[in-house]
């Protein structure tokens, strides 16, 4: 009995010791860059986004769209796979596809299917729970000309203990 109480008190001492630190968080903005492991991160989405809408935006489609249809190009970000060895979260990579295209202003850009059906979902409820003057039309829904869909892929060198990884 003595010996089940003395284990019990030391285990009550080191979990009233474990509380008494504190953690020191510190913020930082969101396009700064922190590199902790070298791994994919959130500076590597950012910026990987931002090249690929700078470099798809450049190009003379958009022009060419302009001239034919009178109007931007609308366009959805569809699935990007992750075929790398790292776990990446692609849908964190397409909403920064999505908000670089945006802030670039030169096409529109639509929800995912996932997003439309929640939207849809909320105007059914509307139909029934919203006052009529407020409920909004169903249907005619601003539809993509164009989808971009991707692959991560990565590509490793080393020499001498050095690593790159090239995605």
């Amino acid at each position: 009995m003595k010996r089940i109480f003395t284990v019990g008190l030391l285990i009550a001492a080191v979990l009233i010791a474990g509380c008494g630190k504190k953690t020191v968080v510190t913020r930082v903005e969101t396009d700064s860059t922190i590199d902790l492991s070298g791994r994919w991160n959130d500076s590597d989405s950012r910026l990987v986004a931002q090249a690929i809408v700078t470099d798809c935006t450049a190009a003379r489609w958009i022009g060419d769209h302009v001239r034919r249809v009178g109007s931007p190009p609308v366009v959805i970000v569809g699935s990007i796979r992750n075929k790398t060895s790292e776990h990446i979260a692609t849908e964190i990579f397409v909403k920064d596809l999505e908000r670089a295209f945006v802030s670039g202003g030169q096409v529109d850009v639509v929800a995912s299917s996932d997003e439309r059906g929640q939207t849809r979902d909320e105007r059914i409820d509307q139909k029934v729970f919203a006052a009529p003057e407020t409920v909004k039309a169903f249907g005619r829904e601003l539809g993509a000309d164009y989808m971009l869909i991707g692959v991560i892929n990565e590509q490793h060198d080393e020499q001498n203990g050095k690593k790159v990884i090239f995605f």
